[in-house]
């Protein structure tokens, strides 16, 4: 199997939101465990750094916690489960340590290629325009592009 190397497609729509897609070299089912399945999530989020999972409740209103260590620093990230359909689309809060207070609200679909690849759209609604602009501004497409990798790796091992 091979792996997908192409950045993901990250577009700003509106003047709150950000549009992200990336089509995976797997099958929909290999797909939503790895990000459902904690252990397998931990291999990739993080983009191979070490990741601490502090809290996982994969359900409606669960929380979850995650600290990234890299290159000396700490980051966090947390938020809770608004909505779980399996294998079609998971809807949680997001909260980076770094913009505290600042909460998106992310909808991640699974989208079945019928080629045995998967599309991940994720849409990201932002409370104000500069919210967008920060996270945008952030680094997170270089961040959500090393973990979209090391997840390419993790699929190409089956």
């Amino acid at each position: 199997m091979s792996t997908t190397t192409n950045d993901a497609v990250i577009t700003a729509d509106t003047d709150r939101a950000i549009h992200i897609e990336r089509v995976f070299d797997a099958p929909r089912e290999r797909v939503w465990a790895a990000y459902s399945r904690i252990e397998q999530l931990a291999q990739w989020w993080g983009r191979g750094n070490r990741l601490d999972i502090e809290r996982w409740e994969f359900r409606a209103g669960g929380h979850w916690r995650f600290v990234e260590h890299a290159e000396g620093e700490t980051h966090g990230f947390e938020g809770r489960f608004r909505e779980i359909t399996p294998q079609e689309r998971i809807v949680y809060s997001f909260e980076w340590d770094g913009m505290p207070a600042h909460v998106a609200i992310d909808s991640v679909s699974f989208v079945d290629l019928g080629d045995g690849r998967t599309k991940v759209v994720t849409d990201s609604q932002f409370h104000t325009p500069q919210e967008r602009d920060g996270m945008l501004q952030s680094g997170m497409e270089s961040g959500l592009n090393e973990s979209y990798r090391a997840l390419d790796a993790l699929l190409a091992r089956g």
